[in-house]
């Protein structure tokens, strides 16, 4: 079950670091000859790397066969890396379960919506309700933690590997049946309370027990859309309770050792902030020519941005993980060259490791690890690039790294990212909302999410992730692209502050049972809004909308409301349909916008709400990002052009010039 989450200003273990940007890397012992591994700790320690990941995906080569433990290679790895002076972040194996595990115990296999048992191969193979691979998993991790969580070079712990990849939170197991159903009474009590909150009425889907549900999957139409949202809860929570079995035992066996998780780019299949509340450190792995290529932007856009990536997606998860991790966050794995996995797989331009090292610290990452050390020459990852080729020779990675460190010793240490003056919320609830109920098959809140951060940033001003948990005193603006589930407890926090809020549309227009409120949308927001939605539309891409926003004319597609209210019309609709309908409305304290904003009408929102909310901008920043880490100010080109950074007279720059390259930065104070 949901369970309160700590609030971000609650950091109660030490982040490890001094004061500056530290550099590691991720490293499989188990693949490489012995002879290698001296050299490789010896080349990794000259570099300046000060930590290495190891053993995530080893558990096969600690035991080979039940109960046959084979300690000895971990132990000479661990103690030929420590005397390098290297840092070890030890992974505990989970995520790869053995084969004779499988056999030996096969519904631990996840399941998937087709009702498909997803076989052994590969990673990740495990279903988050298997009783038995809860035991098992235990059993490793403490095995691990016995024997390294007082050991004088392991510094960190990292839990399992990437939850969320390849698809596997979602399994529809019998095991997950099993778990479902008690999640299920133990959330509503009484099986009458369920009947109401699905609306099983409807459609004669009534339940006379918790014992005749089943998943939401091959069903021959839609299942109820509460059913889908509370399987998505469920899901989430069984990811938590994993990761927190795993924690509880390291902190008994390692103390003063950081835990953390590395999550993923682009994936709400759990609650981040939820999970985050049971580790000391979020870390996550940017891959951003993947993210390129498999995400949000236009085709014109991805062939502009190909060797540079999304300028924005990068640093939206910086930021989100920063909150994640209460202030702490790594990135655990950097990508260094070409990868494997995307549906086309670019290298990035030269100068781009070494900009996305600095991207990262200037968003508050205290540390950053590249993947991997070595090129594999074998397997499934054969064409992911390391920072050294297959057969040890450097690679480009590799020298940007070396350009990272020397740029490094020219800025000051103790720097420290601030508190942003705007607040940005994420709420899994509503993400889960959006996927049960999208209501036009082309709405992805991710993505609209995704473009509202990158509004911002192209105005120069920097983001603070939360949640519905958290405090919102001190900040000036709250953007809220999809609260589509308000907790009233946060809209009374937020109603209590001096903060301004902008709402995106749908926002307010379920409850938590997934019902229309009684008093129709927005629901709780209505204590910040006077108005009512009582029209959605989903409108096809061949459709566009016109709105009116002071003189100006406005393309709109995807998404309008009709609304009525007592608020100030702002904006409004001019097409043929319902003309003089209000797009955007608002008072003093809160705005809403009842077209889904893109492009020009999406800057000249977000434009307008941060002077409205008194936060200061720059003019439109186009390819450059700004960001700001204590007295520090970076600048990032992510364009094909030289341009000009906004440098103030009295400045020194620090690294760059100025004028900066096409992939290139300027760090000055």
């Amino acid at each position: 079950m949901h369970e309160p989450i700590a609030d971000p200003a609650n950091r109660d273990a030490a982040t490890p670091g001094q004061g500056m940007l530290e550099l590691g890397v991720c490293y499989y012992p188990e693949q490489w000859p012995r002879a290698l591994w001296e050299e490789d700790a010896r080349r990794m320690a000259e570099l300046g790397l000060t930590w290495v990941r190891i053993g995530e995906f080893a558990w096969s080569h600690i035991e080979p066969r039940p109960g046959e433990m084979h300690w000895e290679w971990m132990d000479e790895a661990i103690d030929v890396l420590g005397r390098a002076g290297l840092k070890v972040i030890l992974g505990t194996p989970t995520a790869a379960p053995p084969k004779w595990l499988v056999d030996r115990y096969p519904d631990i296999l996840p399941v998937d919506a087709a009702g498909r048992t997803r076989k052994f191969g590969a990673r990740r193979h495990y279903c988050f309700s298997s009783r038995r691979y809860r035991i098992e998993a235990a059993r490793i991790a403490e095995a691990m933690a016995e024997r390294y969580g007082r050991h004088p070079h392991v510094h960190a712990w990292q839990i399992d590997n990437e939850y969320g990849d390849h698809d596997t939170v979602h399994s529809y197991s019998e095991e997950a049946a099993i778990a479902f159903r008690a999640w299920l009474a133990a959330r509503y009590g009484d099986i009458e309370a369920l009947n109401e909150a699905w609306g099983t009425a409807f459609w004669s889907m009534r339940y006379n027990g918790f014992d005749e549900i089943d998943l939401p999957n091959g069903l021959v139409e839609e299942p109820s859309p509460t059913h889908l949202v509370d399987y998505f809860r469920f899901s989430s929570d069984q990811v938590r309770d994993f990761n927190r079995l795993q924690a509880d035992i390291l902190r008994r066996h390692s103390p003063g050792r950081p835990i953390t998780h590395n999550f993923m780019s682009q994936n709400t299949d759990f609650d981040h902030h939820a999970l985050g509340a049971d580790i000391d450190i979020a870390s996550w792995d940017v891959y951003p020519m993947g993210g390129l290529v498999n995400g949000r932007l236009s085709e014109a856009d991805k062939a502009r941005y190909l060797r540079h990536g999304d300028p924005d997606l990068v640093s939206f998860h910086h930021d989100l993980y920063r909150a994640v991790g209460r202030g702490r966050v790594w990135v655990m794995e950097q990508q260094p060259g070409p990868v494997n996995w995307a549906a086309y797989n670019q290298a990035p331009a030269d100068g781009m490791v070494r900009l996305w090292t600095w991207l990262a610290y200037a968003h508050g990452v205290d540390m950053v690890s590249y993947f991997r050390w070595r090129q594999a020459p074998f397997a499934q990852e054969q064409f992911h690039a390391g920072l050294l080729l297959p057969n040890s020779e450097e690679d480009q990675g590799f020298r940007e790294v070396q350009t990272v460190i020397a740029e490094r010793s020219l800025l000051p240490s103790g720097e420290e990212r601030q508190k942003a003056r705007v607040a940005f919320v994420l709420d899994y609830d509503s993400r889960y909302a959006t996927r049960a109920l999208p209501q036009g098959r082309s709405y992805d809140a991710s993505h609209v999410a995704a473009d509202w951060y990158a509004a911002l940033s192209r105005l120069g001003v920097d983001v603070d992730f939360i949640g519905q948990h958290s405090d919102v005193d001190g900040y000036a603006l709250v953007v809220a692209p999809d609260l589509v589930i308000p907790d009233p407890a946060f809209v009374a926090r937020l109603a209590a502050s001096k903060a301004r809020a902008l709402f995106g549309p749908r926002s307010g227009s379920k409850t938590k049972d997934m019902h229309i409120p009684a008093d129709l949308p927005p629901g709780p927001l209505a204590r910040l809004l006077d108005i009512s939605v009582t029209r959605v539309e989903s409108l096809p891409p061949y459709h566009q909308e016109t709105v009116l926003y002071g003189n100006t004319r406005f393309a709109a597609s995807g998404w309008r409301e009709t609304v009525r209210t007592g608020n100030d019309v702002l904006a409004s609709f001019a097409g043929d349909y319902r003309p003089g309908a209000p797009a955007v409305v608002g008072n003093e304290k809160a705005r809403y916008c009842a077209v889904l904003p893109e492009g020009a009408l999406l800057m000249k929102l977000i434009e307008d709400c941060l002077h409205w909310a008194g936060v200061e901008t720059m003019p439109d920043l186009g390819d450059l990002r700004l960001a700001r880490r204590g007295r520090l100010t970076f600048a990032f080109n992510f364009g094909n052009e030289p341009v000009d950074a906004p440098v103030p007279t009295d400045a020194r720059i620090l690294v760059g010039a100025q004028k900066i390259a096409p992939g290139d930065l300027s760090i000055w104070i």
